[in-house]
């Protein structure tokens, strides 16, 4: 049974569940809409995570579609690749859907999620033409000029960019506790200084723009190390 992190931007707190069951529908989604299995795919993470938000938006889009969306993709852990280096996949709060259905069905998802105004970015359909993309990203990207990326978090942040920040620090090789949770305290400030000062970066404990670059292309799709923590 995977261990589950959903995180509240509301009330800026973290809920964990220690052991929910694949089959379980996800906290917060609607009715049997989404089960822990579907949010996981193809991920063998024993650790999941995403937040109150992304599951309002979801309940929203399936409500306002009417019927089954099937999940392709949804969460990945950032060693385990298969997106971007910095896509909201490893935050848990990205969508690829419709992958099997027809070419119609895609454009009323598509069409359904944009009308919910609940998601941070619908890609466009002419960028996805056998699926649909959505997600419900937050926070201000640390890279100025675009509207991805993650944003700067710092010493007392809290989150699932945090919960990255954690994974692909510990699995580079510079221990941030035990296990995910979160929440940037001391021993993730001295694991992302350990690295800045490797990697001939500014030494501040602040995740950034150059921080943030440089971590993700490092971890990427490399695989789980012996030093990485559930």
């Amino acid at each position: 049974m995977p261990r589950l992190l959903v995180y509240d931007a509301y009330e800026d707190k973290i809920y964990t569940y220690p052991d929910i069951k694949e089959s379980d529908s996800m906290p917060y989604s609607y009715g049997t809409t989404l089960t822990v299995r579907e949010f996981r795919g193809k991920s063998g993470s024993n650790t999941l995570w995403t937040t109150i938000a992304a599951m309002e938006a979801w309940n929203l889009t399936r409500r306002r579609y009417g019927k089954g969306i099937g999940v392709g993709y949804a969460f990945r852990r950032i060693w385990e690749g298969g997106h971007g280096t910095r896509s909201q996949h490893y935050a848990g709060v990205a969508f690829d859907v419709g992958q099997n259905t027809t070419s119609a069905n895609r454009k009323a998802i598509h069409t359904a999620a944009e009308e919910t105004r609940a998601w941070g970015y619908v890609e466009p359909l002419s960028m996805t033409p056998t699926w649909v993309h959505f997600d419900r990203r937050y926070g201000t990207p640390a890279c100025q000029g675009t509207t991805a990326g993650y944003p700067t978090v710092r010493r007392g942040s809290r989150g699932c960019y945090v919960m990255i920040l954690q994974d692909a620090l510990s699995t580079l090789g510079y221990p941030t506790g035990t296990k995910i949770d979160g929440i940037f305290g001391s021993r993730t400030e001295s694991a992302l200084r350990a690295y800045q000062r490797q990697a001939g970066l500014s030494v501040d404990g602040i995740c950034g723009c150059s921080s943030w670059k440089q971590i993700s292309s490092a971890v990427l799709g490399i695989g789980r190390t012996p030093t990485t923590i559930d």
